[in-house]
């Protein structure tokens, strides 16, 4: 099993920043993928950003240039830098990690509420 514990949700004003970080535990025996989805109310969950173990990233266009993914691999921490905040952006955000098995296990954080508004 694989525990994902997120932090660094909140309250925000448009314009302003966030760090949203996930660090993983268990029986880790090597990550292919850590990212970060999201699901505002109403909508679907959609793929904000991942990083693959080489280094490969993806973002959604809609945070490209205003968000920034990266890892910690010696603690099996994943960051989203999120920069200039628009309202639009608010939603609970979800961790997301992808081992490298056969088959291919992919766990889920609990989520951490992102609240942008005036």
């Amino acid at each position: 099993q694989v525990q994902l514990v997120e932090s660094g949700g909140g309250l925000v004003q448009p314009g302003g920043s966030l760090r949203l970080s996930c660090a993983a535990s268990g029986s880790i025996f090597s990550i292919y993928a850590m990212g970060w989805y999201r699901q505002a109310p109403g909508k679907q969950r959609e793929l904000v950003a991942t990083k693959t173990d080489g280094g490969s990233t993806n973002y959604a266009d809609s945070v490209k240039g205003r968000f920034t993914i990266s890892r910690d691999d010696a603690k099996n921490t994943v960051f989203l830098q999120m920069n200039s905040l628009k309202p639009e952006d608010t939603a609970i955000y979800y961790c997301n990690v992808v081992l490298r098995t056969v088959p291919q296990y992919t766990y889920w954080g609990q989520g951490t509420q992102v609240t942008v508004s005036s």
